[in-house]
């Protein structure tokens, strides 16, 4: 296992977790959500998608369209990116709001949220993880992206420092305008710029804080294989995903680290199975 990387303000290993999301994506059907409407027994379950850094809610537009257009109610959840200790309560807070089961799903660093997030919740009854990081109890993002080599996202990270509520100084991560290699290589040049210019940062920190629970171990799960992912190495997700003891595990050989742009049925496919399998 290589060294585990020395984390500052100034530089720190930035992991894409590109995912989306900064207004939340509305469903077809938006009263489940919020509203208190109720499911009959059997009925679909609400998708909730969370994103990762680097990006904006519109990531998971594909993948949406294809979900809708078989009936099933979406939500993608605005994650705030500042850690676990924000980031979890956050989206626990949404799907505490969800009457109804829920397949609860995430891109990148996302799923350490989710990880944390959807533990003790009755409703969720599923996780999916796309080219998604899933911890355990006590592991951080820094051990895991070391835990295998390949992840290239570091070199085309840009620190920009912040000024937090409580006056001490942060340290947001922002992917360059020459990370497409390593986050997004299988989008064209245009769909690139466009992901990098709306893109949401994420605070250096969130690679820090360990996971304080494991959902995984009582949720079923199922799981994406980014095969050309330069930013979670491919060896690492199905390490992970293989201990996760997933119900499925699908691999995308083409794939960069953004597949739900890049192959959004084959994603939407994958949460669809998870879907049908728990009604």
């Amino acid at each position: 296992m290589p060294a585990r990387p020395m984390f500052t303000r100034r530089r720190v290993l930035a992991t894409g977790a590109a995912a989306a999301a900064s207004a939340a994506v509305l469903a077809p059907h938006p009263a489940t959500a919020a509203t208190g409407s109720t499911h009959s027994p059997g009925a679909r379950p609400t998708i909730v998608l969370v994103h990762g850094g680097y990006a904006d809610s519109s990531c998971w537009n594909a993948v949406i369209q294809q979900l809708q257009s078989k009936g099933y109610d979406t939500i993608a959840g605005s994650n705030p990116l500042r850690g676990i200790p924000t980031d979890a309560p956050y989206i626990a807070s949404l799907l505490d709001s969800i009457s109804g089961p829920v397949v609860l799903v995430a891109h990148s660093m996302g799923g350490t949220v989710i990880t944390n997030a959807a533990a003790g919740k009755s409703n969720v009854k599923a996780l999916v993880y796309i080219a998604a990081f899933v911890p355990d109890v006590g592991e951080s993002q820094a051990d895991l992206i070391a835990k295998f080599p390949g992840s290239e996202v570091q070199a085309v990270s840009v620190p920009v420092p912040y000024t937090k509520p409580d006056g001490t100084t942060g340290t947001d991560l922002y992917l360059s305008k020459d990370g497409q290699a390593a986050f997004a290589a299988d989008l064209s040049p245009s769909a690139f710029r466009l992901l990098q210019a709306t893109q949401r940062p994420f605070d250096a920190d969130s690679f820090t804080y360990t996971t304080q629970a494991a959902a995984w171990r009582t949720i079923p799960s199922w799981g994406l294989v980014a095969g050309r992912d330069r930013t979670i190495p491919p060896a690492t997700e199905r390490w992970m995903y293989q201990r996760a003891k997933c119900r499925k595990v699908v691999d995308v050989p083409t794939s960069s680290h953004v597949a739900m742009i890049s192959h959004p049925k084959a994603t939407a496919q994958l949460i669809e199975d998870a879907a049908r399998a728990i009604r």
